[in-house]
């Protein structure tokens, strides 16, 4: 009875043991999740509408300040001069109108400005610098507000030349020449009295004609200034400056000055 005892007892913590080895086993084979906080992941941001085009344009111009101004301001310039209502002609010529273009754009006229043949502008001889015209083709009608800012045409017979603007606005870039009316509108001076004029003579297609004429010139007139230089079209000019500026000593020069080559015309410098 004893030894059945024992082996009873030893068969329960046998089994005991094993339930125990059981558990832990199981335990060990399924570790305990520890559970972790992980930051959702960031919302796609929305997507952004485009920006109306004057929206676009105040952001770009905000980089560039002045643009905008620069930009009417060029239109400005190339736009016609304007007039005083009721403004009426001062003068009234009648000639052949001309125009001109390469090479002389983007070379300084006689204003002291950058000649640009894409504005209204024209050269007129004797007319004061700044001075606003109003041009009129006599065959077609077409009619034109001008500034002068330059000096010509040296050219007997003509009267203006316009810009290439001009030029197509009147109708003159495809003929080249045409029969106009000149009024003269508006003059930030007088045209008859004051101003500072010249003679210039030519052009002269050799150097050394030009050069001949200068030196003529000089001898002859001891307080008069003479000038020679080359155009941007590749002729000859002398230029002579009288004593003071004088119109009519200008007028005398021109006068008594005769050439085989070229023509001799009055020219007013202001």
């Amino acid at each position: 009875m004893k030894l059945r005892s024992a082996a009873l007892l030893d068969s329960a913590l046998i089994l005991l043991l094993l339930t125990i080895l059981l558990v832990f086993l199981t335990g060990c084979g399924h570790p305990k999740q520890t559970p972790l906080n992980v930051p959702q992941p960031p919302q796609p941001a929305p997507a952004e509408s485009p920006a109306p085009p004057h929206s676009r344009s105040a952001a770009k111009n905000s980089h560039t300040p002045g643009t905008e101004t620069r930009a009417k301001e060029t239109d400005a310039d190339l736009a016609e001069p304007t007039l005083a209502a009721g403004s009426r002609p001062l003068a009234t010529e009648t000639g052949r109108a001309s125009w001109y273009g390469p090479p002389y754009h983007n070379r300084r006229g006689s204003n002291g400005e950058v000649y640009n043949m894409h504005a209204m502008t024209a050269a007129h001889r004797t007319l004061p610098l700044g001075s606003i015209v109003r041009v009129t083709n006599l065959k077609t009608g077409h009619t034109a507000l001008v500034r002068i800012t330059d000096r010509g045409p040296f050219i007997p017979g003509r009267v203006l030349d316009l810009s290439l603007a001009a030029a197509r606005k009147l109708d003159v870039y495809q003929p080249g020449v045409a029969e106009v009316k000149v009024e003269v509108m508006q003059t930030p001076a007088p045209i008859e009295t004051g101003g500072k004029w010249a003679v210039q003579i030519g052009g002269f297609p050799d150097k050394g004609e030009a050069t001949s004429l200068a030196d003529h010139l000089m001898r002859r007139y001891h307080t008069a200034k003479v000038q020679r230089f080359s155009s941007p079209a590749g002729d000859w000019w002398v230029r002579v400056r009288v004593l003071d500026d004088d119109r009519q000593r200008a007028q005398q020069l021109a006068a008594e000055t005769e050439t085989t080559e070229g023509a001799v015309f009055l020219v007013r410098l202001d």
